[in-house]
């Protein structure tokens, strides 16, 4: 399958690519490795690392909405991202010099307060390129070059932490946030329509002009109904999804500690070179097939990994359970924003509808974590593998019975004013 060709200049698509390629590893942070780091540096319990991760991503929680709205806002878009890179490389190659739980807990959270920017910055950046007609195969080719940078750097992560240790990951993550530098730095400013990459079209400038009020994201956030169910569900795929890794990274790590990075990282290899076609995938065939029976296959495939991993504690089994994440993973964020943009094409509050999502999706992952924690000290790891399976087939469910179609081939129009289709 190719990469999909989109609008937009030359020179802005190959930066585009460099910038989703090299700022992937740099908007996850630290994520896995940091409770490896903690589990086998540290010595630290489960139940703890649970709540160091669940403290950092309220911080990032409460930035999410504010984010998204200062994207809409803002025309440094490329400045944001640049200052956003330089908080979280700063906040992750501090770590190893501190030992407390709250000093830790305070340089993850500024890297997670960072980070929030890059989803909705990038996602808009696009949009102001390439406009609305090309925005799914654009995101689709963004996501491919994300997972594409994820699995690079986890590879190398993997290969060096073999031989220097966990710690490496953080020097890997600040050269990867210095080439990310220059891929935004190449965007060319000139190009990004910021208007558009709010959400704005003719047809909304027109009806402003005839007297109607400019919505409000905030108003969009309780009268849309899809936007609703859209949010719950991508709040309950992120409780599912968030602890699944961590969890394998925390059982492969306590059966042989020495190689416990190297083997998380070639989970994240795995489960990325699978998400590559799947970007591929959406960004080609989404706006013919419909958005809905793509989600839903990623919710399913969600909530059958989490009861395969119950099967077997092999490492290589294991492994390859972890390849399922690329399918659910891959689906799932590169039809997001996709999702959004249909659901608040014309309103001019595309970021902040993102950056409201996005919060209510950090509040699943944040507890998460959690819930993994208490779940492995009372219970075990099966149980909680099998309880984050749970919470995904609940969201397909729902899914299936209540979202609608949102693709413009496949949906009559979606009423902000009614909150459901009209």
């Amino acid at each position: 399958m190719q990469i999909a060709q989109t609008s937009g200049s030359g020179t802005a698509n190959l930066a585009l690519d460099a910038s989703n390629l090299f700022l992937a590893d740099v908007r996850d942070g630290l994520g896995p490795y940091l409770a490896i780091y903690l589990l086998t540096v540290h010595h630290w319990d489960e139940g703890s690392i649970g709540l160091l991760m669940s403290t950092a991503a309220a911080a990032g929680l409460l930035a999410q909405t504010p984010a998204g709205a200062f994207i809409d806002a803002t025309r440094a878009k490329r400045g944001v991202m640049i200052a956003a890179t330089v908080l979280v490389v700063a906040s992750c190659l501090a770590l190893p010099w501190l030992t407390s739980f709250w000093t830790i807990a305070l340089s993850q959270a500024t890297a997670q307060v960072a980070s929030v920017i890059f989803a909705p910055a990038l996602a808009a950046v696009t949009l102001g390129i390439v406009g609305h007609a090309a925005f799914t195969r654009r995101i689709g080719r963004n996501e491919t070059f994300n997972h594409a940078g994820n699995a690079l750097a986890a590879a190398a992560a993997g290969a060096a932490a073999y031989f220097w240790g966990p710690v490496v990951v953080f020097w890997l993550l600040a050269a990867m946030g210095i080439a990310g530098l220059f891929s935004v730095l190449a965007i060319p400013a000139g190009e990004i329509d910021h208007e558009l990459a709010r959400g704005l079209h003719d047809a909304v400038k027109t009806e402003t002009q005839k007297g109607g009020d400019e919505p409000s994201g905030w108003r969009i956030l309780v009268t849309c109904r899809p936007l609703l169910i859209f949010a719950g569900c991508a709040t309950l795929f992120h409780l599912a999804n968030a602890a699944m890794l961590p969890v394998v990274g925390q059982k492969l790590a306590l059966q042989d500690q020495n190689i416990g990075t190297s083997l998380i990282s070639a989970c994240i290899v795995a489960a990325q070179l699978v998400m590559v076609p799947m970007a591929l995938l959406v960004g080609a065939k989404a706006d013919a097939w419909g958005r809905k029976p793509l989600f839903l296959m990623g919710l399913g495939v969600l909530a059958l990994r989490g009861a395969l991993y119950t099967v077997s504690d092999n490492m290589y089994w294991l492994v390859a359970v972890q390849l399922l994440d690329g399918i659910g993973a891959g689906i799932y964020g590169a039809l997001f924003p996709v999702i959004v943009a249909d659901l608040t094409r014309g309103t001019g509050r595309f970021n902040v509808a993102q950056g409201a999502i996005i919060t209510a999706q950090s509040m699943g992952a944040m507890l998460s974590t959690s819930l993994a924690g208490l779940i492995i000290i009372t219970l075990g790891y099966s149980a909680a593998f099998l309880a984050l399976g749970a919470i995904a087939a609940i969201a397909f469910i729902v899914y299936l019975l209540m979202m609608p179609e949102t693709a413009e081939s496949g949906r009559t129009h979606i009423s902000l004013e009614a909150g459901a289709p009209s």
